[in-house]
């Protein structure tokens, strides 16, 4: 099966660091497409302990990863990375298939996929 989205290295470690943190070791890491933010949609990451009857499961990085079939078209092709620098770190998200964001950087819509704005 093809990956719907790329999860770096660097952001495999940084999940798993922080399933070891909260105790979650073994749960799948859920991304998700959710509405809301500015522009209509925005991205959601989270842990699971299982794998729901409509998800996809990839395996990146010794990370399982599961995403809602519902999701898969939105994702396509994404990439999420994690970044250090002197202020901080953050996962950042690379998608090609959004066309507009909005300001803040939190949410998006694609051509085909508006979802449904709220304001920021």
């Amino acid at each position: 099966m093809t990956q719907i989205v790329e999860i770096t290295e660097a952001a495999s470690y940084r999940v798993k660091e922080m399933m070891r943190h909260n105790e979650e070791e073994g749960a799948f890491l859920r991304v998700a497409v959710k509405g809301g933010g500015c522009s209509g949609l925005t991205y959601g990451m989270g842990f699971e302990k299982a794998q729901g009857e409509t998800d996809d499961l990839y395996e990146q990085h010794g990370l399982q990863i599961v995403i809602a079939k519902d999701d898969a078209g939105i994702l396509n092709g994404t990439v999420i990375d994690y970044k250090q620098s002197l202020m901080g770190g953050g996962f950042t998200i690379e998608n090609p298939n959004a066309i507009a964001s909005c300001g803040c950087g939190t949410s998006f819509r694609t051509a085909t996929k508006k979802g449904s704005p709220e304001n920021c």
